[in-house]
């Protein structure tokens, strides 16, 4: 395992869908391409050594999936979690990368967790403008509720800016998807992992400047995408996509871990 200030950090895949460009990128017309088929994954991640245990992001819920577009189960990720020795009884620390229903679906398994987000995020999202559709078509009104809940107890560390969370773990908000969106930086013995979550769903994303179609401010979409691309150019680093297949491929899987873990770093 890595020593204190290094991590072993992985990404796991629970689930994926099959959908199109033209419904995944803002305005895709515009590049003029006939649409194709693309798939959607959906991960959470793990950062790990033997002083400390950190959750990025819990995956959507159980509760969440009649009204959503079809998708392949592939685990429930609190069981996941388990079969790699995250256990929420051990109460690890939780970063919520931002909001939106297939990123803090099970929060509520970790009772006791000290959960990290961004201050902005939180504000939203508990404010006036989250009811709006725009906004609550990705969102679930008992998971904000939720966080709000974690507010009350306590639980909820909210950051203004990039902040060490722990020795080698760097939780930076660089918005665009939302107005809170953060990236986690996470050293391993190897570089630096960079877990983009949704500031980059799909590596095109930053490949071909191709926003989301989901969004809350596009400029900083952009922004966002420049300062991960400067992020990242260090011999060593890794960029973790939030939702590309191609993650299972850019990366080793795990030993003894099945088809579903890769290990980033």
């Amino acid at each position: 395992m890595s020593g204190p200030a290094t991590y072993e950090v992985l990404a796991i895949r629970y689930a994926t869908r099959s959908t199109s460009r033209a419904q995944t990128f803002l305005n895709h017309h515009l590049y003029g391409e006939p649409d194709s088929p693309i798939d959607m994954d959906f991960y959470l991640w793990v950062a790990r050594n033997e002083q400390r245990t950190v959750i990025v992001d819990t995956g959507y819920s159980a509760a969440s999936k009649g009204h959503r577009a079809p998708r392949k189960d592939l685990s429930a990720p609190v069981e996941a979690l388990a079969a790699l020795g995250v256990l929420p009884e051990d109460s690890p620390q939780v970063v919520v990368t931002h909001a939106h229903y297939d990123h803090i679906g099970n929060l509520h398994a970790f009772p006791a967790s000290e959960v990290v987000l961004a201050r902005a995020e939180f504000e939203f999202w508990t404010g006036p403008y989250a009811s709006r559709r725009q906004f609550s078509y990705t969102t679930e009104p008992q998971e904000l509720e939720h966080l709000r809940q974690v507010r009350e107890q306590g639980r909820a560390t909210l950051i203004d800016g990039a902040t060490q969370i722990a020795p080698g773990i760097e939780v930076i908000p660089v918005g665009g998807h939302t107005p809170g969106q953060v990236v986690v930086q996470v050293a391993t013995e190897s570089g630096q992992a960079v877990l983009a979550s949704d500031a980059v769903h799909f590596y095109e994303e930053v490949e071909l400047d191709r926003p989301f179609t989901y969004l809350t401010d596009l400029t900083g979409t952009y922004r966002a995408y420049d300062l991960l691309r400067e992020m990242t150019q260090a011999p060593g680093s890794a960029l973790v996509a939030g939702h590309d297949a191609g993650v299972m491929t850019r990366f080793p899987l795990l030993p003894g871990a099945g088809e579903q873990v890769v290990r980033v770093g």
